[in-house]
């Protein structure tokens, strides 16, 4: 399908230049350091801990799954931007083709998609960890697992599809600079001489239908685990049961705060924040949470940290089978 979108044959640009980030193209090479050494850490770090839980006996268990998931997402979204806008600052290589930006846009809105359902299925986890201990194994199975992750992910596909069609259609006639290091939706509809209502219609709706259902899924399981901690009578039991989910609760900061920003200033803000700021905040965006995630729960997951600092240490017996 996406294919049949990309051939259609409307008149569309050849290209695109990704400008960058407008207002201080003179500290592009500056910039790209903290850029490129957060790409490296997200690399490291997301990889090692699909490692971790592929070899690792005792990281076979449902909150790990859900944690390669986000792990794999983090993997392709920073990757679909980082590499090319460290190609602006380095070598100036700000051409990008007409379809391989559409390409780009599709992959950078599925997997920011994909990140946020994955966020709220591992809030169900937690939901089902603390509420339901006792069924915890048999509600969250393997098949289960499988099936609402593909869930996650065919609901963001399906999602992002129209809103490429939407840009697609549209004819270009304001020039072909984007101010931007990656083509996102609305930063390329803005180029457009037509009327980009719909695009601007239905982005919002489905940002509403992502990102609001998840946010309310996440919201409704934080309630009910609060309520369900707060009436355990053992202080110590409180405090195990919040600690499970610290890095969780993490990893919603980090993806989120920057989301909205960029929501409400693209809708809202456009004239009272500098471009630069928007841009720079954007890229943090796709590149925050695939460099802390993992940070946070090596940190913070026990049985994750043991196992770094038993591979670290030189320790023969990766594999282990405590739980």
């Amino acid at each position: 399908l996406i294919m049949i979108i990309l051939n259609q044959s409307d008149v569309t640009p050849a290209s695109f230049i990704l400008n960058g980030i407008p207002g201080l193209e003179d500290m592009h090479m500056w910039i790209s350091f903290p850029f490129c050494s957060m790409y490296v850490v997200a690399m490291v770090g997301n990889c090692g801990l699909l490692y971790l839980i592929c070899y690792e006996d005792s990281l076979h268990r449902s909150m790990y799954y859900f944690l390669a998931m986000l792990s794999l997402t983090d993997l392709v979204m920073c990757s679909s931007t980082t590499p090319k806008a460290l190609c602006i600052f380095w070598f100036h290589l700000k051409e990008i083709r007409f379809e391989e930006c559409l390409v780009q846009m599709f992959f950078i809105h599925t997997f920011t998609g994909m990140e946020s359902g994955v966020l709220m299925l591992m809030a169900l986890d937690r939901y089902v960890a603390i509420c339901y201990p006792l069924r915890y194994s048999t509600i969250l199975t393997n098949p289960v697992i499988a099936k609402v992750g593909l869930a996650t992910f065919l609901r963001a596909v399906l999602l992002i599809i129209p809103l490429i069609f939407f840009t697609k259609r549209l004819p270009y006639c304001k020039g072909n600079i984007i101010h931007h290091t990656y083509c996102d939706q609305l930063s390329v509809a803005k180029l457009s001489c037509g009327n980009i209502k719909a695009n601007v219609i239905y982005g919002l709706m489905a940002a509403l239908l992502i990102g609001g259902f998840d946010i309310l899924c996440i919201t409704i399981s934080y309630t009910m685990i609060l309520r369900a901690v707060v009436s355990l009578s053992s202080a110590d039991a409180r405090q195990k049961a919040f600690s499970t989910c610290t890095a969780h609760i993490c990893a919603i900061v980090f993806s989120y705060s920057p989301a909205f920003f960029c929501f409400f200033f693209n809708r809202f803000g456009s004239h009272a924040i500098p471009p630069s700021c928007h841009i720079i905040v954007a890229n943090i965006y796709l590149l925050l949470p695939p460099t802390m995630n993992p940070i946070v729960y090596g940190v913070k997951t026990k049985q994750i940290r043991d196992c770094v600092i038993r591979i670290v240490s030189g320790s023969k017996n990766i594999k282990s089978h405590s739980i």
